[in-house]
């Protein structure tokens, strides 16, 4: 029994000796996930929007890819490297916010992809950014639903609410109530709706006899479809 845990041991040991990672790899790996995460810079850049691209969130993307292939290389050559860099990165804690979820997916892929390339798998790796790159530019051709806006009216009475109301469902087929602020002055009611002419239902809306102010305003919630 102990002969056979003492063979175990060597061979497990074996593969982590350190002679198997060589400077040419090393040098192989490198360059191949530099390449990947060049392009992986390219994408989020010409794919992301401009009012939420970061450079820095950018650059980090390429790093992180060259990073990992490093780490995934280093933990090859020694079981004790490999075992230190565990405890190591169990103990991180990343807490920069993502402003946009597709950000989520660019870490998953830039981790993802120097994981591979420093498993020496550059052909999974090309292969799943392709396929990455084409789904994400054909979903962002697929048509998303009218996004709902919020209308706010200010009026002198409560009674006001149900004309109010009226004129918005001969635009919109949701009315939704968001808000109802009954005071001693008037009635302030905010209303989720989906208007074909916005500019149309704020006139209307604005004319009634009651009706103070009424204004219209983008909605930056999810699309509900």
């Amino acid at each position: 029994m102990n002969r056979f845990s003492d063979i175990f041991k060597q061979s497990f040991l074996k593969g982590f000796d350190g002679g198997n990672v060589t400077t040419s790899m090393i040098m192989v790996t490198l360059f191949v996930t530099c390449l990947l995460a060049l392009y992986m810079f390219a994408v989020y850049f010409f794919s992301a929007k401009k009012t939420f691209y970061s450079k820095s969130f950018n650059i980090s993307l390429a790093l992180i890819a060259v990073i990992t292939a490093g780490i995934i290389l280093a933990m090859q050559s020694s079981l004790v490297i490999s075992l230190g860099m565990v405890g190591a990165l169990s103990i991180v804690r990343f807490r920069t916010a993502i402003k946009d979820p597709m950000d989520l997916v660019f870490l998953f892929w830039a981790i993802s992809v120097g994981i591979v390339c420093g498993a020496q798998m550059f052909q999974i790796a090309i292969i799943v950014s392709l396929v990455v790159t084409a789904g994400l530019f054909l979903l962002e051709l697929t048509p998303a639903g009218k996004a709902a806006v919020l209308l706010i009216v200010n009026a002198t009475t409560a009674e006001t609410e149900e004309e109010v109301l009226e004129r918005v469902r001969a635009h919109s087929k949701v009315a939704k109530v968001k808000s109802r602020n009954i005071t001693a002055k008037g009635l302030d009611l905010i209303i989720e709706c989906r208007p074909d002419e916005e500019a149309a239902l704020a006139r209307e809306v604005g004319a009634l006899k009651n009706v103070v102010a009424a204004t219209l305003m983008a909605h930056d919630g999810e699309i509900n479809l």
